[in-house]
């Protein structure tokens, strides 16, 4: 039985395509379109898993779109009408979207495929999961568990914010949840916006902003902004912000609440008030999912949470939940956000809507690594990179492994492409620009000079996953880049008075511990494990870097510029190559250097996306 799954028309559309239960093949459309967070109809990324399976649309007993519209338009008609006539704008705004678009989506979708299949028996094939249950099939079903909670938390679905599920074999069933207005998701995009960062795109950068500030205004969020419960449900005070009926996040109540306006990224600069803000939002988001986990724990007495929905990207919060200890085991679907929604949606019809079993491997998930995405033969690298314009040597594996591993000892940019592309946000290895750790320069020249980014955010650390416990305060797996974790202590090294008196952003460049490139300035670090049945050439390289070094880990950041997908074929990964600073480009077996590329090829890249 073969199932494509679909997220589409709202951001990260995605497809996603399993057969038998068997993860087959995922991909977002931004990767293929080169449009970040692309929303359009993912008729790239639905090829793509078609042709990774080598069949057509024909050949599918179902589609299922990871979201119910007409819900979603009752939520937005009913939450107008609760505010009117406020809100008045904002509704002539939407209206003629939905009414053109996104209200009669089954009739949208199906003119959409006729394009691949015209004969194809829609009304009977093409089903809708609702929002959160789409998360939630996306976290339980892939994970390890034969039994477990599932929590979802993002900004809205249709009516939901927040979900507690059981699953058990092949059943899910939602349980408890919170609805809109009330969102951790859009609370922490009030802060993202409020801050002078993109929604839906700039909350990562909050988050690696916090440990720059104090959480002084904590007190101050949880008194004023949340009425939260000891169970961690909550209720926002919709007095304080503007995203019911308005066109902003926040309102000019919220702004003196804080004493500030809206920051204006463009023309003011990030302040100590900017990085104590981010530090206090993140320290409720904190609070919140850690009553909601100890609350389901009491109710429910699981041994086993899955995590999913764009809040369980916070990896922040998700390693303070491990180190909690609430749960014995916590498995977070690496593509958590609207994405993965489309592999839910897919497998719920699979075992849910079909009854279908569910196999389980005990300790092994099903994703495979999250390497779903589009693979290039060494032929196809060549005949590609040669027609780019691009000089290469193509080496024998070893040799490729060996020459990778000198040049990342020798301190250089190094440009990844290797295997499967990644599902989700985060490069896992295989779409990656790689540096030394040990270098106290490497994160600063990968900010400016490579991703061309904000100088203060944190990049990070790829170790073997034999060696994860010699190098940071973490002896379990991490291999989708989803907890945070202290720098082991016997590896840090203490600040001076001087040092720690330091402003915000100027810390940064104080070296904390023997792997200053991927400690941050709480002595903290995104953990990604690396395993060799996963990704064995990736095992093989870290392998062949800590023989020469000692050290047993090294840099890892996705293969893009600022504002720019993360690169999917040869050819972008050499633009991008030529575009910015990295020295070294390795893709198959085909290594490329940068002083050997015709001068004529270098592009201006600094400022060829629209920033994030």
């Amino acid at each position: 039985m073969r199932i494509l799954g679909l997220s589409a028309l709202y951001h990260d559309s995605a497809a996603a395509l399993i057969e038998d239960g068997r993860i087959v093949a995922c991909a977002q459309e931004e990767r293929f379109t080169r449009k970040k967070h692309d929303a359009a109809f993912p008729e790239n990324a639905i090829a793509y898993c078609l042709a990774e399976a080598g069949i057509g649309l024909n050949d599918l007993d179902h589609v299922v779109f990871y979201d119910k519209p007409f819900l979603k338009f009752e939520r937005l008609l009913e939450t107008y009408v609760a505010f009117a006539p406020k809100g008045f704008t904002s509704f002539k705004t939407a209206i003629p979207v939905w009414l053109k678009e996104k209200l009669f989506q089954k009739d949208l979708l199906a003119r959409e495929f006729k394009r691949f299949a015209p004969d194809f028996d829609w009304m009977n094939k093409l089903l809708f999961a609702e929002h959160h249950l789409s998360h939630a099939a996306s976290a339980f079903f892939p994970s390890p568990f034969e039994d477990a909670a599932v929590l979802t938390m993002d900004g809205v679905g249709e009516w939901t914010t927040t979900s507690l599920a059981m699953g058990s074999g092949n059943r899910l069933e939602i349980h408890k949840e919170l609805h809109f207005p009330h969102s951790l998701g859009l609370l922490y995009s009030a802060f993202t916006y409020y801050t002078g960062f993109k929604v839906n795109s700039g909350e990562y950068k909050l988050m690696g902003l916090a440990p720059y500030g104090e959480p002084k205004y904590t007190r101050l969020i949880l008194d004023h902004l949340v009425d939260l419960k000891e169970d961690g449900s909550f209720r926002l005070d919709q007095s304080y912000f503007d995203y019911c009926t308005g066109l902003t996040m926040t309102n000019g109540r919220f702004s003196a609440l804080f004493g500030q306006p809206v920051r204006k990224a463009d023309r003011e600069p990030l302040t100590q008030f900017h990085m104590d803000i981010a530090a206090s939002i993140q320290e409720v988001t904190e609070i919140i999912v850690s009553k909601l986990c100890h609350g389901i724990k009491k109710e429910t007495g699981a041994k086993n949470l899955c995590l999913a929905g764009g809040v369980a990207l916070n990896c922040v919060a998700n390693g303070k939940i491990l180190r909690e200890g609430i749960f014995e085991n916590i498995w977070i679907q690496p593509a958590a956000g609207d994405a993965g929604g489309a592999l839910g949606a897919a497998l719920a019809g699979y075992h849910i809507h079909k009854g279908q079993p569910r196999s389980v491997t005990p300790g092994k998930d099903a994703m495979k690594g999250s390497y779903l995405g589009p693979l290039f033969e060494q032929s196809d690298i060549e005949a590609r990179l040669t027609k780019a314009g691009a000089k290469f040597e193509v080496m024998g594996e070893d040799q490729v492994i060996e020459a990778t591993a000198t040049a990342l000892a020798d301190e250089k940019a190094v440009g990844w492409m290797q295997g499967r592309m990644e599902f989700g946000p985060r490069a896992l290895g295989g779409r990656s620009i790689l540096g030394d750790p040990r270098s106290p320069s490497m994160q600063k020249t990968l900010n400016l000079k490579v991703k061309y980014r904000e100088s203060f955010r944190p990049f990070a650390p790829s170790v073997l996953r034999e060696d994860v416990a010699e190098w940071f305060d973490l002896d379990g797996d991490s291999p989708y880049m989803l907890l945070v974790a202290p720098v082991s202590e016997k590896h840090r090294r203490a600040m001076t008075e001087d040092e720690q008196r330091l402003f915000g952003i100027d810390k940064l460049n104080v070296p904390r511990s023997s792997l200053p490139a991927v400690t941050h300035v709480d002595y903290s670090a995104r953990v990604q494990t690396i395993h060799a049945d996963t990704n064995p050439r990736y095992h093989a390289l870290i392998s062949a870097f800590k023989a020469r070094t000692g050290c047993g880990v090294v840099v890892n950041t996705s293969f893009n510029v600022r504002g720019e997908p993360i690169v999917c074929t040869p050819e972008d990964a050499f633009r991008c190559f030529m575009g910015s600073e990295i020295e070294v480009l390795v893709v198959g077996n085909c290594f490329l250097r940068k002083e050997e590329q015709d001068p004529a090829l270098k592009l201006d890249y600094k400022n060829a996306f629209e920033l994030d």
